[in-house]
């Protein structure tokens, strides 16, 4: 396994994480929300003291393992993450914002590491992302989705919705594009019309 490929299976593992906030959201929906948003604010705090020389143990350590090449300077992915969970949670209702962020967890993460392991075909449509890591995608999406609703109309919408926000290229803020369009096409379309 290439060094690439090893630092793509850690960073994609904190992602994974994030689908945990559902769980902590249905025992208590404000202390969720409240440690999502203490979560970012002091991952921000610690990643300027990081870039001005101050080592924060293990936080630290794991960015620095976990960062890609483009992100010399402040690594936004762990921000953006946190405040794409925070807010689904806080603009949807639970079940839309459950797979919303299942989508950006699991969705995601599986398509990059799919993308990372597998990907052959690269179409330009999808923005130099792999068909093999859309795939991943939308079946992880769609399973997820599934689990959470028993419902193969509301597993496709999802699955479609964040496939395609998963191949734009935004870099780090598709942490905050998946779910929030994973969740707004949900709302408007699919429990929307239940």
């Amino acid at each position: 396994m290439t060094p690439l490929v090893q630092k793509e299976i850690l960073r994609k593992s904190l992602h994974f994480l994030i689908g945990f906030s559902p769980l902590l959201a249905s025992i208590n929906r404000l202390f969720a929300i409240a440690l999502l948003a203490f979560g970012a604010a002091l991952y921000t705090v610690m990643e300027i003291l990081r870039l001005k020389g101050v080592s924060i143990p293990l936080v630290s350590f794991i960015t620095e393992q976990a960062m890609r090449e483009r992100d010399r300077g402040f690594v936004k992915g762990p921000v953006t993450l946190g405040m794409g969970a925070l807010l689904s949670l806080t603009l949807f209702p639970p079940p839309v914002a459950a797979i919303a962020i299942y989508a950006l967890a699991f969705g995601d993460g599986l398509s990059s590491l799919a993308g990372r392991l597998f990907g052959r075909l690269r179409p330009q449509f999808l923005f130099g992302k792999s068909v093999e890591g859309s795939i991943a995608c939308f079946a992880a999406v769609f399973s997820a989705a599934f689990l959470a609703s028993r419902s193969v109309r509301v597993s496709l919408y999802a699955a479609a919705a964040a496939t395609a926000a998963e191949a734009l290229p935004l870099k780090d803020w598709d942490n905050l594009v998946i779910p929030l369009a994973t969740g707004a096409v949900l709302f408007c379309s699919a429990y929307g019309a239940a």
